[in-house]
């Protein structure tokens, strides 16, 4: 196969629709947006989730609940994931990541008190669980708050 001899699949390039240029064009007159009507017009059509007056469905629906913007919102492990980490590490947010146990950080880390741990780990993380904090330091390790 040479330079001059390749070409594009079938199908994949086509010309524009150049509407609104005579009726040899086969998208004169009308330009496809057939007779009068709403879509006709240059304002062409409604806004999304215009429902013609009705009243529309998102108002339509009860509304219930609270969404806190401001809460804080953790990435969690727990301390049993502490386990593969070697005696005397100092565990941070950045030992984490690159371990592969956190992906997003959000407002910080909580470690949950789910398993159990043996090696003695100095952890930083924005929080800790009560439980969490019992076991890091019964296993003969620290848990700081950053």
């Amino acid at each position: 196969m040479k330079l001059h001899e390749l070409s594009p699949a079938a199908g994949s390039k086509t010309d524009r629709k150049r509407i609104g240029r005579g009726h040899g064009s086969g998208w004169g007159k009308t330009a496809g947006k057939g007779h009068k009507g709403q879509k006709a017009r240059s304002g062409g059509g409604v806004r999304p989730g215009f429902e013609g007056g009705q009243t529309s469905l998102a108002r339509r629906i009860p509304k219930r609940g609270f969404n806190n913007i401001f809460a804080t919102e953790y990435t969690v492990i727990n301390v049993s994931d502490l386990e593969r980490f070697v005696d005397g590490t100092v565990v941070d947010t950045e030992l984490l990541k690159a371990a592969g146990l956190v992906t997003k950080e959000l407002d910080g880390v909580k470690v949950l008190g789910n398993g159990e741990l043996t090696k003695s780990l100095t952890v930083k993380a924005a929080a800790f669980s009560a439980s969490a904090k019992e076991k890091i330091e019964k296993a003969g390790g620290k848990a700081e708050v950053m």
